[in-house]
């Protein structure tokens, strides 16, 4: 798709430049008195945490955002491999997927060393991502993955829609009632700054809040939680343009050092003309800030030029520019509960995405690790207050996604050293110089991280089975589950296993086969699957509450190894009876594909096959032998609550 060539129109890309306009702002309408989840922020962390909860309609959720209406450009640009993955299991990763562009080519340029005051390029190189997913990493306005969660918000079950022009005052937690499950804890106070209704106070009481409003958080200053780490000391600066010039490289993502007027990284953009480029500035003073150093876009174009030399950079439009702070820090406590939580509080209250991890903007870590914040913790807030799962599942949310931000706080620094080129090098000795060469080889040595498919959660109660890896060697427990194509035995379509991950909350077992052919019934395939439709040690038999489909909380799938298999032969717990009216689901039988064999892909042991549990937010929680059905019985009792048990929370 190409879009933007006379100038820049934020919007829906499905419209035409000349027809494109932005939406007219959202009507302001009353907060509620009581929720069950409070969100506080529309940025991607906030709205991937609305996005998934309005899917329950038994939740109550409600977002407020300070702004007057939904963002329209600029901010973060890059969405990881993993990011599309989630948004797939929003089922809207078609648009994505049609709109970015798409990262194939890194090129790194150098001074010349025959004119050391021009730069030229040293090579280019194949994207370190490529291949670690079935998406590949891109560049969109960040404002139209926005668009495509509130729109999944408002055509959900809930409609649920934003409250904007809200700033939160104050926002307190009551310790006497934070292990009182029915209980409302939250009191938040927030101004609503309408022209109408200027400087009136709306007072919203919540069980949970989850603060999603940036670096500066007042969730997070309200919880007296800290951010550790280091300050800026450098600065610099990024715009988005539409620009004429004889760089060979504009469509390709570049890496650029001069000899001694700094760096440029640019980025191409969606729509086959627009370019970011970020721009290196100068060294921060102790205590100054990025916005002391009154430069104007001016200064960053004039910048830009001199480090592209002997290139022209016509800029002919501005879409978005600011001026930033290199700083990484990472929030001492990601709840509300003490430091490592010694007593096992239940937390009420959370922060999630900038507010809780700070740092550069060149990785395209910002949104790629906001989202993936929240998408870890929605399923948990829902289960606990469905009465699903023990409220135990939250403390879990902290520990995992804390050491995510510490390992990211880590490999940005590294970052954002290797691209600067320190031209006040001259005035500190110690401060080398690194090359592009050090860039490559960093990529390349952190791509899984940076694309997000290697970030894994460490061994817990939701967590486990790693002596049981050997049997599928591609599916890293802790990590999401790696998808790949099984054809389906119904109809003989090719299916993305990872796309049968969607966020709805459910629990997924994906049973692989043995050599053994599932309708013998000697087979431990069979007997799994006759332990899971008819034993009363079965968890999906435990914990489905009576009168709901079988595959309401635990989705059961199978991929076999034999290719000779008949729907109407697999026992009918494999296409269940479903609905209202008893509908047969074909959809969940797959068998190995002829020269795209998963087993071979992802490492699964053929003789024995194995079973695999995968979490809500695709993350592999539990790796089993086929007849391992104690165990399994076992994984899932450790926090789930039986059917008859489970109640809605104050209901």
């Amino acid at each position: 798709m190409q879009y933007h060539l006379n100038g820049f129109k934020p919007g829906n890309y499905q419209i035409p430049d000349a027809a494109r306009e932005p939406d007219p702002l959202p009507p302001i309408v009353d907060l509620p008195t009581e929720v069950d989840v409070l969100i506080v922020g529309c940025g991607p962390a906030g709205l991937a945490l609305a996005r998934q909860l309005s899917e329950f309609a038994d939740i109550k959720t409600c977002i407020v955002e300070q702004k007057s209406g939904p963002l329209l450009f600029g901010q973060a640009d890059g969405i990881s491999c993993r990011t599309i993955e989630i948004m797939e299991a929003f089922n809207c990763s078609e648009m994505l997927v049609k709109e970015t562009y798409q990262l194939h080519q890194n090129a790194f340029w150098e001074p010349d060393s025959e004119q050391p005051e021009h730069i030229k390029r040293t090579h280019k190189v194949r994207d370190a991502r490529l291949g670690l997913s079935e998406f590949t990493h891109g560049v969109v306005n960040q404002a139209r993955l926005h668009d495509l969660l509130l729109e999944g918000m408002e055509n959900s079950v809930t409609h649920l829609v934003p409250h904007y022009n809200r700033q939160l005052l104050e926002l307190t937690v009551d310790p006497d009632l934070t292990q009182d499950l029915n209980a409302y804890p939250v009191t938040a106070m927030f101004e609503r700054n309408d022209a109408s209704q200027s400087s009136r106070v709306e007072t919203i009481r919540a069980r949970y809040v989850v603060g999603c409003d940036g670096a500066r958080s007042a969730v997070r200053k309200n919880l007296s939680i800290v951010l550790e780490g280091d300050s800026a000391n450098k600065a610099w600066g990024v715009m988005d343009v539409l620009l004429v010039t004889d760089f060979p490289d504009i469509r390709v993502k570049s890496f650029i050092q001069s000899r001694d007027n700094g760096a440029v990284m640019l980025i191409p953009r969606e729509g086959g003309y627009l370019v970011r480029l970020y721009v290196e500035l100068d060294l921060l003073g102790k205590d100054q800030r990025a916005s002391q150093l009154d430069l104007t876009v001016d200064d960053l174009i004039a910048k830009a030029q001199l480090i592209m030399n002997p290139y022209k950079v016509d800029v002919k439009e501005v879409a978005w520019w600011s001026i930033y702070e290199v700083g990484q820090r990472v929030a001492d406590r990601f709840d509300d509960t003490p430091a490592e939580n010694p007593a096992g509080l239940i937390p009420r209250a959370f922060v999630a995405g900038d507010a809780c991890h700070t740092h550069s903007p060149k990785g395209g870590w910002g949104l790629n690790t906001s989202l993936p914040d929240t998408f870890n913790l929605g399923w948990k807030l829902a289960s606990v207050l469905q009465g699903k799962c023990d409220p135990k599942l939250l403390q879990t949310y902290s520990s995992e996604r804390r050491k995510v931000a510490k390992q990211l706080i880590d490999a940005d620094k590294q970052m954002s050293a290797l691209v600067a080129t320190r031209p006040t090098a001259k005035n500190d000795a110690a401060q080398a110089k690194t090359g592009t060469a050090d860039i490559e080889k960093f990529i390349a040595r952190q791509n899984g991280f940076i694309a997000g498919t290697s970030i894994q959660y460490d061994a817990s109660f939701i967590c486990t089975g790693v002596e049981n890896q050997n049997l599928a060697t591609g599916f890293k427990i802790g990590q999401r589950f790696h998808s790949a194509e099984a054809i389906r035995v119904s109809d003989g379509r090719p299916q993305h296993l990872g796309h049968l991950n969607k966020a709805d909350g459910r629990w997924r077992i994906f049973i692989f086969g043995d050599a053994q052919s599932p309708v013998d019934n000697s087979s431990d395939s069979y007997n799994l699957v006759q332990f899971l439709a008819h034993s009363a040690g079965s968890p999906v038999k435990k914990y489905t509450p009576e009168g709901a489909d079988i595959d309401s909380v635990i989705d059961v799938y199978a991929v076999f190894q034999q290719q000779d298999l008949a729907i109407e032969n697999m026992p009918d717990f494999l296409w269940p009876a479903k609905g209202k009216y008893g509908l047969r689901d074909y959809e969940k039988v797959f068998h190995a594909a002829e020269g795209n064999d998963i087993f071979e892909q992802r490492g699964i042991d053929r003789s024995g096959g194995c079973m695999v549990v995968v979490r809500p937010d695709q993350h592999v929680a539990n790796i089993l032998p086929l007849n391992a059905c104690d165990q399994l019985s076992d994984f899932f009792g450790g926090f789930m609550i039986l059917a008859g048990q489970q109640s809605t929370i104050g209901t």
